[in-house]
């Protein structure tokens, strides 16, 4: 009893003085904002720690670059030389000519990237910063899921067949289908296929305090796991999907350049490419 009061007093005067010093700060930065007058600044440039409270923040990033010179000797080039021998030259010296990052993973900040397909949308790399952001909601769960429901075995589909005494009953009466039919072992084979595993019958939710009901299907607690509500809930949780490559949606774009070009046409696609996603950075 001594020691839960001397945490509640602890707690209580924690929470008092967290509160005083909000209050404090939120008065004096009042005062001082009120007196203090900001300026922009006529261009970009570092301030140090003392001058910063005198500045006013940019509302936007600048546009104007900073290193005016990357990049001069391709603009002298281009102005001297015509766009065919250019482009050629360019191509020849080049490893990924188009790449409009300059073989950068990072992009510069000055550098707009095209989002929509019409060609009239573009974002910036870090266009938006974290505060702007709304909270991200990612369900993990339906509404009336269980949160303390934490077991994997029972949606374990991906070893579901390793175990070689569950194994794919499909595969197996495949096995049985192309042997004797009249051989004693492959009928005794068949019929321990069709009662399925005699292991983990479960003890049908009666333990030694007494029956329970808290769990239907009896996977909540170890002792009460059986096969066939395991199995239920495995099929439940099998893919019901097959995996599509990513170059799929844009095939047809991919063979028309091979075939224009006339090279044959590899199997798959060029995946070391950078989609416009990766191009503009998620905080």
């Amino acid at each position: 009893m001594r020691i839960t009061a001397i945490r509640k007093a602890s707690y209580a005067a924690t929470r008092i003085v967290q509160n005083a010093s909000k209050a404090a700060a939120t008065t004096t930065g009042g005062a001082v904002g009120a007196s203090i007058q900001r300026k922009e600044l006529e261009f970009p440039r570092a301030v140090s720690k003392e001058e910063a409270p005198y500045i006013q923040p940019a509302k936007e990033t600048s546009k104007e670059s900073l290193m005016p010179w990357r990049g001069w000797i391709e603009r002298l080039l281009r102005d001297k030389m015509s766009p065919e021998k250019f482009d050629a030259a360019k191509g020849y010296f080049y490893f990924w000519p188009e790449d409009p990052n300059n073989l950068h993973q990072v992009p510069y900040p000055d550098t707009r990237t095209i989002v929509s397909k019409d060609g009239k949308e573009s974002a910036s790399y870090r266009e938006i910063s974290p505060g702007s952001q709304p909270i991200v909601d990612v369900p993990l769960d339906d509404l009336d899921a269980d949160p303390y429901d934490t077991g994997y075995f029972k949606r374990d589909t991906r070893r579901r067949y390793i175990d070689p005494e569950f194994p794919h009953p499909d595969v197996e009466q495949l096995k049985l289908d192309m042997q004797d039919p009249n051989d004693p072992e492959v009928q005794e084979a068949k019929k321990q296929l069709a009662i399925g595993p005699a292991s983990s019958p479960g003890n049908k939710s009666q333990f030694a305090t007494g029956p329970s009901d808290f769990d239907p299907t009896g996977l909540r607690a170890v002792m009460a796991v059986n096969n066939e509500e395991l199995f239920k809930s495995l099929d439940k949780h099998m893919p019901d999907h097959l995996p599509t490559p990513t170059w799929q949606a844009h095939e047809e774009e991919l063979f028309k350049w091979y075939k224009d070009r006339g090279l044959p046409v590899p199997i798959g696609g060029n995946v070391n490419l950078v989609s416009t996603k990766r191009r503009i950075a998620m905080w």
